[in-house]
């Protein structure tokens, strides 16, 4: 049986800020459990819910040498779906309201639970085949792996899976500062190591020291090569790409089904899904405050409101589109404040065409999902993105840009052959997008037959985590093979 170990900064259900946590507590239910063992290692962060708390037990401590600094590392454990979970405990480090903190503290954090990871191994009695590490926040693990343990006949063989979720976000900082922290030795800051435009560069490091790169699907994979896509680090990633791997992330289709969904009002599938979506959608607009309008289409947003989102082309359109289309819009979310201003001002303007709500609720995302018409995402890149997967399952017709997981997962409407599950427009402007609304309108309006083909091919597809285990299965094979 195959050891694998994740490590990563968050998981579901213990803590959560984004897609991230829902790929690392996901994923590991997926495999084969006769073939491999998986667990995962986190932070013990003092923010995570009270209810998860009483479900960690002691296991053992030590003490981490982390450059000049000798630090306590305790290991929780606890078990959730039948995956063991450890937890590294360090109230110095994993205090505060939330996960993460200013970029320095979090280069101290990171690099001290990246080496409390390696030396919990010989305490856990699980020495892993496979370590796979997820972001820049452990960057470190194979960095420190190959260079002070490599040699040590405990860590011997073990092999390094490194996934971008985003590449954007890398852990730069000062070379001096992460050289003190570290302890690591001088010649790993060079530009082929982990030095990166004069500072040093956590993601980088985990990429250079991998044994195989992987990110959350095949076109970002390719977007991360060019220029443009590449965040600097472009010319490193063509240098590795045979060693560079797109696999598309899934969704848990236990949590998110239709027919079972504990948060929504109707329950349907894609048999009944014209009187389910239906009810479900009267029932939103009514818990809006949004007049009940069958024939209005209702679009969703559900994101971090961040220009990454595309929400500079939404702030630019919105006038237009919501004087003169028959639309409204169910928006939920947080992030820049420009944006939630934005959101705020055009509830005020046009009270009975949207609603915007600032914050977060799991209800209402899932209701959001599973009662409107249309989902819009017109991110500027999106690495693989989770809510058009939500919206196809929930029978929800996706509106997106062509970019990484959205041009993956969303096929374009065709007229002439009626195939497609969505609709897509692929220049980042504000424009085309509004033209693609609008088209997207005039099927609804006027092509119902047209519309819930839409609605069924894209209820019919199967993005759940089985495909994508699969293959992280095959890429686990090759990299042990040796043995």
């Amino acid at each position: 049986m195959k050891k694998i170990l994740f490590a990563a900064s968050e998981a579901v259900p213990f803590i959560k800020t984004g897609g991230l946590a829902d790929v690392t507590g996901s994923l590991p239910k997926y495999f084969d459990r006769k073939k491999y063992d998986v667990r995962i290692i986190l932070p013990k962060y003092l923010c995570m819910d009270e209810r998860f708390m009483g479900q960690l037990h002691f296991k053992c401590h030590f003490y981490v040498n982390l450059s000049w600094r000798k630090q306590y590392a305790g290991i929780f454990e606890a078990k959730q779906d039948g995956i063991t979970y450890y937890f590294v405990d360090n109230e110095f480090y994993f205090a505060g309201d939330k996960p993460y903190n200013e970029l320095y503290q979090d280069i101290e954090k990171f690099a001290y639970f990246s080496k409390a990871v390696l030396e919990a191994l010989p305490f856990l009695d699980f020495c892993p085949d496979i370590i796979h590490c997820h972001d820049w926040q452990t960057g470190l693990i194979p960095v420190f792996l190959k260079t002070l343990y490599g040699d040590e006949n405990y860590y011997r063989g073990i092999r390094i899976v490194f996934s971008i979720h985003n590449l954007k976000f890398q852990g730069r900082w000062s070379l001096p500062a992460v050289m003190d922290i570290t302890g690591l030795p001088e010649q790993i800051f060079t530009a082929d190591k982990l030095e990166s435009y004069g500072e040093a560069n956590y993601l980088k490091g985990g990429i250079v020291y991998a044994d195989a790169v992987t990110t959350v699907s095949e076109t970002y994979a390719r977007e991360i090569t060019t220029e443009q896509g590449g965040e600097g680090l472009d010319g490193l990633l063509r240098a590795r790409k045979n060693d560079l791997y797109g696999i598309l992330n899934g969704l848990d289709y236990e949590e998110y089904d239709p027919q079972k969904d504990g948060y929504i009002y109707n329950h349907f599938n894609e048999q009944n899904f014209q009187e389910g979506k239906k009810l479900n959608k009267a029932r939103l607009q009514k818990e809006l405050g949004l007049p009940v309008k069958e024939n209005t289409m209702l679009i969703g947003i559900v994101s971090r409101m961040t220009s990454q989102k595309g929400f500079d082309l939404v702030a630019y359109i919105m006038d237009e589109l919501l004087a003169t289309e028959d639309v409204q819009l169910a928006v939920l979310g947080t992030g820049e404040e420009q944006y939630q201003d934005m959101f705020r001002y055009f509830t005020q303007k046009y009270p009975d065409k949207i609603q915007a709500s600032i914050g977060y609720s799991e209800e209402r995302a899932h209701r959001i999902y599973a009662s409107c018409d249309a989902f819009l995402m017109p991110s500027l890149f999106e690495p693989c993105g989770l809510s058009q997967l939500m919206s196809l399952r929930y029978g929800t017709v996706p509106i997106v840009r062509e970019t990484g997981g959205l041009k993956d997962t969303v096929e374009a409407y065709n007229e002439y052959e009626h195939t497609g599950t969505g609709f897509s427009f692929a220049n980042y402007n504000a424009h085309e997008m509004l033209g693609t609304i609008r088209y997207a309108i005039s099927v609804f309006r006027d092509r119902k037959k047209d519309w819930n083909g839409l609605i069924q091919r894209g209820m019919k597809q199967d993005f759940s985590w089985n495909r994508s285990a699969g293959k992280y299965e095959a890429l686990y094979e090759k990299l042990t093979d040796f043995e």
